[in-house]
C-alpha cells in the first residue's frame, strides 16, 4: 500500500511540474506577444526541488519600461 501511496504521489509531482513548465512557455510566448521579454521567467528550483514538488514560477526582476508595459498590457 506505501509503494502505491508513493507511486501516486510521484506521479501527482511529476504531473505539477509539467503543468508549470507548459505555463511558464504559455507565459513567455504571451508576454513576447505583447513585446516583454522577462529574461528570468523560469520555475523556481527551490519549489522543485522538494521531496513532494508544489512549483512556484519566478517572474524575476525587471526594468522600470518593462513594468510600464506589463502594466499596460494588463488594462
Amino acid at each position: 500500500m506505501a509503494a502505491r501511496k508513493t507511486a501516486r504521489q510521484a506521479a501527482h509531482s511529476t504531473a505539477c511540474v509539467e503543468e508549470a513548465e507548459e505555463i511558464v512557455k504559455e507565459l513567455r510566448m504571451a508576454l513576447k506577444s505583447a513585446g516583454i521579454t522577462l529574461p528570468s521567467l523560469r520555475l523556481d528550483a527551490a519549489s522543485v526541488a522538494r521531496e513532494a514538488p508544489c512549483p512556484l514560477i519566478e517572474l524575476g526582476r525587471c526594468n522600470v519600461e518593462t513594468a510600464a508595459r506589463i502594466a499596460a498590457a494588463l488594462r
